[in-house]
């Protein structure tokens, strides 16, 4: 068998191509673990998200509404009875000035919502690419992984990593135009940091792309087992669908016997105060 020595070690050559070969198969493996994550965050979570938000979000931001309010009004029957028990007067635009400022964050959930709608609205009327387009996006971007995603090629340059930002945004944006102006800067493959020259360079790449894979595969579980990637079951299921939009109805209508019930109380109390 041929070899050849350095130093102490004799490398035998099959061995050097093989763990060389094991790297390059756990590089595509990776890149196309990254592509799956990356399509799995940026594309079908991004699209279930903004169907659930069609379907549900209306109801939704009606009941998380009626929910604020109903504690605002609780509140305020505390504030009121607070300055009753200190046989204080009862300002009621003083009282509302601090329920504007301790409810300021249930507003700012209020208004995120809101937004949250505007984006899916402007998702269902943007043009969804073609499927040969959308397949060259994939493509593309799986090229681009390969040669500037930090996990590929961990020496990369401050350029190389702008890039790859650019990249990012690109594909979660659909631009295609983007991402091919990207890979006509690139061009070939030739920025992936090749391995070291040693079996033991070599082993401890391949022990490095193994640790990655493990953890992409992890973070791919784990992004299925969160919002909004458990809604895709309801959302495929119409009586799922129901079954949901069934409650969010009967949490409204709760909440809306508490804001009745709270308003006969503050107009009770007021009416006593003037006595």
């Amino acid at each position: 068998m041929e070899q050849i020595e350095m130093a102490d070690d004799i490398i035998i050559f099959p061995e050097f191509d093989k763990i060389k070969n094991e790297i390059e198969r756990l590089r595509i493996e990776l890149s196309m673990l990254l592509l799956e994550r990356d399509e799995l965050q940026f594309v079908i979570c991004r699209n279930i998200e903004a169907k659930y938000t069609l379907e549900f979000g209306s109801i939704e931001y009606r009941a998380y509404e009626a929910q604020c309010t109903a504690l605002r009004l609780k509140r305020k029957i505390e504030l009121i009875q607070a300055k009753r028990n200190r046989q204080e007067p009862v300002s009621i635009v003083a009282i509302e000035e601090i329920l504007d400022q301790e409810f300021a964050s249930y507003q700012k959930q209020l208004d995120e919502r809101i937004s949250k709608m505007n984006e899916a609205l402007q998702w269902k009327e943007s043009d969804a690419l073609s499927e040969s387009d959308s397949k060259e996006l994939k493509m593309l971007y799986r090229k681009l992984v390969k040669i500037l995603h930090s996990d590929m090629n961990p020496e990369r340059t401050d350029a190389q990593r702008e890039l790859f930002e650019h990249a990012v945004t690109a594909y979660k944006n659909g631009d295609l135009a983007t991402l091919r102006m990207i890979d006509a800067m690139v061009g070939s493959e030739t920025l992936v940091k090749q391995s070291g020259d040693t079996i033991e360079q070599l082993n401890e790449e391949k022990r490095r792309l193994q640790n990655l894979l493990k953890k992409i595969q992890e973070s791919i579980a784990q992004i299925k087992t969160r919002y909004p990637y458990t809604m895709k079951e309801i959302l495929e299921d119409e009586e799922k669908t129901e079954q949901l939009r069934q409650q969010y109805e009967e949490i409204l209508g709760q909440y809306e016997e508490r804001i009745l019930f709270y308003r006969i109380k503050i107009e009770e109390m007021m009416g006593e105060s003037h006595e």
